[in-house]
């Protein structure tokens, strides 16, 4: 039974951070071929005379490093053990989300993980999730979003969710490579940008994934998987 990492991240997740979109995301991969990327990814960082410890990381692009990150967007297309799903959030629709179920925004943003990876699960194979660390208060609500997924698979013995857990991004080379994704797709959405340097990522991942990043992929799409989130109840 094959046994497959998963590595999540999000943008703009804060409630009042005056970001039009929060998008949510993971990367994937057997857990048999993590190591051999991560080498893969280190091995892009030293060809560009970075340290094995830089981070990547999508607020950094800048001039002098677009080429870098071209290359590691590149990467990901050309390795087929590695995959990709968002999540896509308009933020001025959340409050109807609010209003009508009476969650807060803590809760429901588990909410929206646990439609990111129920995608993901197959119950023929097993999993380890990892999340980007929020705040020291957060362990508990990953407990429960590892219950509640369990919960989703009938998998009362955590065999198939082995485990959710949380981890610190700059440790982990795959969570870098997830916040690389969801930061393009969160800065194709927004639609203005000043950044040359972002947009060239943003019109690479375009050309590579053939999805215009702004609309839903098709629903069994591997590479690239996007959603654009809808409230359970329409605007009025």
């Amino acid at each position: 039974m094959t046994r497959y990492n998963i590595y999540c991240d999000e943008s703009g997740h804060l409630e009042h951070d005056r970001q039009p979109f929060m998008v949510l995301g993971a990367v994937w991969c057997p857990e048999e071929k993590v190591r051999e990327s991560a080498v893969r990814l280190r091995e892009i960082k030293a060809r560009h005379g970075l340290p094995q410890d830089f981070e990547i990381k999508w607020t950094k692009i800048g001039p002098s490093k677009v080429q870098f990150y071209l290359d590691i967007l590149d990467y990901f297309f050309d390795d087929d053990d590695l995959h990709f799903r968002a999540v896509v959030i308009n933020k001025a629709i959340i409050p109807l989300e609010h209003e009508a179920f009476g969650s807060d925004h803590d809760t429901w943003y588990y909410k929206m993980f646990f439609l990111l990876l129920q995608h993901l699960l197959d119950p023929e194979a097993k999993y380890r999730i990892y999340l980007d660390i929020k705040d020291t208060r957060s362990q508990h609500k990953v407990r429960k979003l590892h219950e509640v997924l369990c919960k989703s698979q009938y998998d009362f013995r955590q065999e198939i969710i082995e485990h959710v857990q949380q981890v610190r991004s700059h440790e982990v080379e795959h969570i870098q490579l997830a916040d690389l994704l969801i930061g393009a797709v969160a800065y194709a959405n927004r639609g203005t940008g000043l950044s040359e340097g972002k947009q060239a990522l943003v019109d690479r991942m375009r050309q590579r994934s053939r999805y215009s990043l702004t609309r839903n992929t098709l629903f069994r799409e591997s590479k690239v998987n996007l959603l654009q989130w809808q409230p359970r109840r329409s605007p009025a």
